[in-house]
């Protein structure tokens, strides 16, 4: 699953590319809204909620309607210039979106639809890290709501604060020095954790390279998440992978971490 942060910047450079213009030309691939039409709508802004994305236009009739996408694991969307070649297979697109004088490409979406009520798609989100609306007392409150889950799985959990994916459950977890399988309610400082992971997502969210370290290096930019088998940039021990599974949910969740500046903690750490 992508990043928040990967969303934003994408709705970021959809929105500078669309807005405000008139389209000429839809083209939906996918079988349920083969036949939508919506040329002459215009585009009034393309947004992010958390991890969905979301096309806001106004349609010929006057019609309000949104076009919200998820990227799921492989999406992406692209903007061109009208004939310009694409960069992905054209088997891969899933939407075509063109005005006068540019093409946005949505490849690979597993999520695709129009809405008259986009509030309503994403209405079961916790607080989004990265919206204007962001409330970190509610997404610490959220946390605390679920005390018995690891906290790596709880940060990756929509519901209860929306944007953060693998990548930044690993890296947050070892910031507070945390294990990712350690028990919500014995994590610590939920308060300072969250205004982390918002200050963590802000710094990176027009960044085409995201950083947790400091260090924009090549090869340096986070602390353990990919780094299994590697040394702890802190400590030096070895970090290691493993996974945690939440039932009723039978897929895995891959953590990454330091033994040594990680401990398994059955009781409340102080960071």
């Amino acid at each position: 699953m992508p990043e928040g942060d990967t969303v934003f910047r994408a709705a970021y450079r959809l929105h500078a590319a669309l807005a405000d213009k008139t389209l000429v030309r839809s083209d939906f691939r996918i079988p349920s809204l083969a036949t939508k039409d919506l040329s002459g709508g215009r585009i009034d802004r393309v947004r992010a909620a958390g991890k969905h994305l979301f096309v806001d236009l106004t349609g010929d009739g006057g019609r309000a309607l949104s076009i919200h996408s998820h990227l799921m694991m492989d999406g992406a969307w692209h903007v061109y210039r009208p004939g310009q070649k694409w960069r992905r297979p054209g088997h891969r697109a899933r939407v075509v979106l063109r005005t006068a004088d540019t093409e946005a490409v949505g490849f690979d979406l597993g999520v695709l639809q129009l809405t008259a009520d986009p509030a309503g798609v994403v209405a079961h989100l916790g607080p989004d890290l990265l919206g204007a609306q962001w409330d970190p007392a509610v997404a610490a409150a959220n946390l605390a709501a679920a005390p018995e889950c690891p906290l790596g799985p709880a940060l990756l959990d929509q519901r209860l604060l929306a944007g953060i994916g693998n990548i930044y459950s690993n890296e947050l977890c070892f910031i507070a020095g945390v294990h990712p399988a350690t028990p919500v309610s014995a994590a610590g400082d939920l308060d300072r954790l969250v205004d982390i992971a918002h200050r963590l997502l802000t710094q990176n969210a027009l960044r085409t390279v995201r950083v947790t370290t400091g260090d924009r290096r090549r090869g340096r930019e986070l602390w353990v998440y990919g780094r299994e088998h590697r040394p702890c940039r802190r400590c030096s021990t070895i970090v290691r992978r493993s996974a945690i599974t939440i039932p009723p949910v039978t897929t895995d969740r891959v953590i990454f971490y330091c033994p040594s500046c990680q401990p398994a903690r059955t009781v409340s750490p102080s960071f």
